[in-house]
């Protein structure tokens, strides 16, 4: 990225930050897969391990804060902002609010990705800690040309784990001997640890609502359903989701029925998905064709995505939130069976427009049963 696209994302987050009334945005990263791309967002630095804070003032250069003891771990060399190493980050960051007279803090993180100890720490200063992750998520929601090409990299590298996967499968080898097949692709392909993998399967031609990690035991019958959801950040590190069912035997009349109205869901998907409409507004088209069908819909409907893996606005039931165009966005809607017994569940990935929504991959919405290649 270049130092005109970090510029552009320090501007965003600041006017966000000066509506807000703060004096600085502190953003914090962690090692749990999924926290880390805040960080990386605002300075270009990929935690490898532990974790790490990007101080953005209002006014004045940022400062990405390290462990002390985590000189060695990760390369440094990556951040293009001011770097300090701190024995005790919180602490670090407290005097320099103190130091500063900032009276209002923004923190991205707050409830979740913030360590314990740091916030301890900045509780006891002078500068009021204030909730910032849906306005940082707003600031930085309708991409770059630059976070675009990002994006749609992703999206061929995982699209290709699917094809992988689907070249894998035969029945009688395991669910995680197909999902390792799709790692070692995506290690390959730069996703370096960036990958959130799961699965849905169950017997006859039904996958079960649960995800869950893939078994290494239990061989893959003909009839079983496999749904993986696979869910990487490319070598950009932003992140996107997608996913097929496979099934070499019979679908269950549920998952037929399923399939049906996922159909139905795109086509609402596509119309609904634009520039003006808010999340509501898709969340109630969408779910729709799954509701008249008797489903219920499990998980979240869909939410923004970027080097985030979840990022506001989710897609939803009353969060009035309008789309912009260039949001990228997630939809999975879970269609779980009236019983809560069986599920579907597909993944996809969405551009917002002034038109509608433009899906990032052209793969039929279909059951496919291993004996398909890629056109």
């Amino acid at each position: 990225m270049t130092k005109a696209e970090f510029e552009g994302r320090h501007g965003r987050v600041r006017a966000a930050a000066q509506e807000a009334g703060l004096d600085a945005v502190l953003v914090a990263g962690s090692e749990y897969t999924g926290f880390e791309g805040a960080v990386r967002y605002l300075s270009g630095f990929r935690i490898l391990h532990r974790y790490a804070y990007v101080l953005l003032p209002v006014d004045g250069d940022p400062t990405i804060v390290f462990l002390g003891e985590a000189r060695w771990v990760g390369d440094h060399g990556e951040a293009v902002v001011d770097q300090v190493f701190a024995a005790h980050p919180g602490e670090w960051i407290r005097e320099r609010a103190a130091a500063r007279g900032w009276r209002r803090l923004g923190v991205y993180g707050l409830d979740y990705a913030l360590a314990v100890r740091d916030y301890r720490a900045l509780e006891e200063g002078p500068a009021e800690l204030v909730p910032f992750d849906r306005e940082f998520d707003l600031a930085r929601a309708a991409k770059s040309e630059a976070e675009l090409e990002s994006v749609r990299e992703s999206m061929r590298i995982n699209e290709e784990g699917f094809w992988v996967v689907l070249g894998a499968h035969e029945v009688g080898k395991t669910e995680a001997e197909l999902m390792g097949e799709a790692e070692r692709y995506f290690t390959a392909a730069g996703t370096s640890r960036l990958t959130m993998d799961m699965v849905l399967t169950g017997a006859g031609g039904a996958a079960r609502p649960e995800f869950r990690f893939p078994d290494h035991e239990r061989p893959i019958e003909r009839d079983d359903m496999l749904l993986y959801g696979l869910e990487i950040a490319g070598p950009g590190g932003h992140w996107v989701e997608f996913s097929r069912p496979i099934c070499a035997g019979t679908p269950s009349a549920e998952t037929r029925s399923a399939l049906e109205a996922y159909g139905d869901y795109f086509e609402a998907a596509r119309a609904t998905m634009r520039a003006g409409s808010t999340a509501h507004d898709v969340h109630r088209a969408v779910s729709a064709p799954f509701r008249e069908r008797g489903f219920t819909l499990g998980h979240v409907t869909g939410h923004s995505i970027g080097m985030t893996m979840i990022e506001f606005p989710r897609v939803g039931e009353g969060i009035d939130v309008e789309l912009r165009a260039n949001m990228v966005v997630s939809m999975h809607p879970h269609a779980i069976t009236a019983d809560e017994q069986t599920c579907l569940y597909m993944q996809d990935t969405w551009l917002v427009t002034e038109e509608g929504g433009v899906p990032l991959s052209d793969v039929p919405l279909r059951i496919f049963d291993g004996s398909e290649r890629r056109a």
